[in-house]
């Protein structure tokens, strides 16, 4: 029974292990569906992944392309603008040319019109294959406004002046880069603002010395010997023209000093006296100071001390040539053979060939060079005085120049009428009961012998005792007259010698000052009176004790003491419209000095003629501006800046 049960109990595992075959194949079966599930899940979420990054990658690589092509072609742009600054450009001259802007747009937008790929350099190259263009059709740089700078500088580009030290531009530009990445993928970003570029010049010169003639009557005042500290000053008061010594200026505390234009001196110090026993300073300096005075002139266009020496006229040999030839040229002494071969007086007789003591005598021929009787004809520049004599100078009509020179008791009246070019003109000579009628006037004559310009040289080998105009107030230089009065000694100013036009204004006004241009009044009338080696005398005979001289006046030369000076009764007010140039300063009596610079001798070289000039040494200064051009960084100042992706 026991034994029944054993097996009966050993049967039924045995059918039930047979009801459990195969389980673990689907066992199996199942984990391989499983792990082939989630191992397709993994490539596909992994593919994903790749696609994800992969598309971001190419996105942001188009975005960088399209900011890295903006970030190139902006900064093409301030490249073509530099490099459009040449080395050298003319004086008050913008150094970037008008219109390069329109040249920069043509050059960037052909460069990068089309795909332009960033491929690297060096150990990078190609690997960042990305790409971008431009939208040639935003593309724009404008200027907008461009300052110039520094030294005075003003106006603006187009028209600078004051030779600027720099230029400040300012320009507006728009820029749209389309970036592309390997995948296709676009982006587009616009760039919108402006662009300061600040363009500096530094200014070269270059020197060579050189000499320039320069006539006397371009200074306002000129003192060839003028020691300083030596016991006396220079006058105080307002001086107008360039101002100029051979020697060293002392000035002092009585009044004030106003210098209208530059003032020179050959030595290296200025002088301060101190009244009072005060000191007097020798320094180099402009002003000085003693205690609580101070003596500081007004020098509105400096005090240039320590200059080169002006070299003086060694005598009037050119003056007295100028009577015969019109030239006025030469080194040496004109001799008797030379007057006799050129000048005759009234009744036609040759200046004697042994000398004279007297007589009026006139450059003019009377046969051709065939030996053929003509009319009179003047050949020469003026009029020539023999001896002693006084002159009257008065106007005839409305351009004509009347003489009256008296000399050894004998009267002759020269009438001087130009006609409508060089040389042609009447002048007619009288005395007593006789006339000589000469065609043609004094003139200034070239190379050739051809008359270039009406003018008038009065020479006389003497003292002229007496020279005035025609009276107190009255007009003794007419319109168009051009003429230098020379002695060989002294000449003694005896009464108005006056413009019949004033060229410069005698009083100031408002903000205007005196000696002040007229343009109207401007005939070219022009009066010089010069003597080699004697004074200029002041005698004044007018009642009012007041004189007026309408005149640079010289009494300069080598080794000379000519100045100024007055002989004759003190003068109330005396005027100068011209300028003083003298070997000294004498005492000229007067309680009131005014000098006013005619300002026509300041430019062009105008002058009256044959009036003593020098040989200045001069180093000539070439400026070259902007021949060291600079150009600073850049300065960017953007208003928009637009991304859009392109999918």
């Amino acid at each position: 029974m026991q034994r029944n049960v054993i097996n009966l109990s050993r049967n039924k595992r045995r059918s039930l292990r047979k009801q459990e075959s195969g389980v673990a194949l689907l066992t199996t079966l199942l984990l391989l569906l499983l792990m082939t599930g989630l191992s397709l899940a993994m490539v596909i979420s992994v593919r994903s992944d790749l696609l994800v990054n992969g598309y971001y990658r190419n996105f942001r690589g188009a975005f960088y392309a399209a900011d890295s092509g903006l970030n190139i072609v902006r900064q093409q742009l301030v490249n073509q603008l530099s490099a459009a600054v040449p080395a050298t450009v003319a004086i008050n001259t913008q150094p970037i040319p008008a219109g390069t802007e329109a040249n920069v747009v043509s050059s960037v937008n052909t460069s990068y019109g089309t795909n332009y790929t960033i491929t690297g350099s060096g150990a990078t190259s190609g690997s960042w294959p990305e790409s971008f263009h431009i939208d040639t059709n935003v593309t724009n740089l404008t200027l907008v406004s461009c300052l110039p700078q520094g030294t005075g500088a003003g106006g603006t580009c187009p028209n600078p002046t004051g030779n600027p030290s720099s230029y400040q531009y300012q320009y507006s530009y728009s820029l749209s880069a389309i970036g592309q990445a390997q995948g296709g993928e676009k982006a587009t970003i616009t760039d919108s603002g402006n662009l300061t570029l600040l363009v500096s010049t530094a200014a070269g010169s270059s020197s060579s010395s050189s000499t320039t003639t320069q006539s006397f009557a371009s200074w306002g005042m000129f003192i060839d010997q003028q020691n300083i500290c030596s016991g006396s000053i220079l006058v105080p008061g307002t001086i107008s023209g360039p101002v100029f010594t051979n020697g060293s200026w002392t000035f002092g505390d009585t009044g004030k000093y106003i210098f209208t234009d530059s003032v020179g001196s050959a030595g290296a110090n200025g002088g301060f006296q101190f009244s009072g026993g005060g000191p007097c300073d020798q320094l180099n300096a402009a002003t000085d100071t003693n205690g609580a005075t101070t003596i500081a002139p007004t020098f509105n266009q400096g005090f240039n001390r320590g200059q080169p020496s002006v070299p003086l006229p060694p005598n009037d040999f050119n003056q007295q040539r100028a009577v015969l030839d019109g030239k006025g040229m030469g080194s040496t002494a004109v001799s008797n053979t030379e007057r006799n071969a050129a000048l005759k007086n009234i009744s036609k007789t040759a200046y004697p060939s042994g000398g004279a003591t007297s007589g009026v005598y006139l450059p003019y021929k009377t046969v051709d060079a065939l030996g053929n009787a003509i009319a009179p004809t003047l050949t020469g520049g003026g009029i020539y005085v023999e001896g002693n004599a006084t002159v009257t100078l008065s106007p005839s009509g409305t351009n004509g120049q009347i003489y009256t020179i008296v000399n050894n008791g004998v009267t002759t009246t020269i009438t001087i009428t130009p006609g409508t070019t060089p040389g042609t003109g009447t002048t007619v000579v009288q005395s007593g009961s006789t006339t000589l009628n000469i065609t043609g006037v004094p003139s200034v004559q070239d190379s050739s012998s051809n008359p270039t310009s009406d003018a008038t040289m009065l020479y006389v080998n003497g003292s002229i005792t007496a020279l005035k105009g025609p009276g107190e107030g009255l007009a003794a230089v007419n319109d168009g007259t051009a003429l230098t009065v020379t002695a060989a000694n002294s000449v003694a100013i005896t009464g108005d010698i006056l413009y019949k036009s004033e060229p410069v204004t005698l009083t100031a006004s408002g903000s205007t000052p005196a000696d002040t241009l007229i343009p109207a009044n401007d005939h070219k009338q022009v009066l010089g009176i010069f003597t080699a080696s004697g004074d200029i005398q002041l005698n004044n005979q007018q009642s009012d004790r007041n004189l007026q001289i309408d005149a640079s006046l010289a009494t300069i030369s080598q080794g000379g003491t000519g100045g100024l000076t007055n002989i004759g009764s003190s003068i109330s007010n005396l005027n100068i419209v011209g300028g003083r140039i003298q070997n000294n300063i004498k005492n000229i009596g007067a309680t009131t000095r005014n000098v006013f610079f005619d300002r026509r001798f300041a430019a062009n070289g105008f002058a009256p003629p044959w009036f003593p000039s020098t040989t200045v040494a001069t180093t000539t200064t070439t400026t070259v501006a902007n021949n060291t051009t600079s150009v600073g960084a850049p300065n960017f100042s953007r208003v928009q800046w637009l991304y859009k992706s392109n999918l």
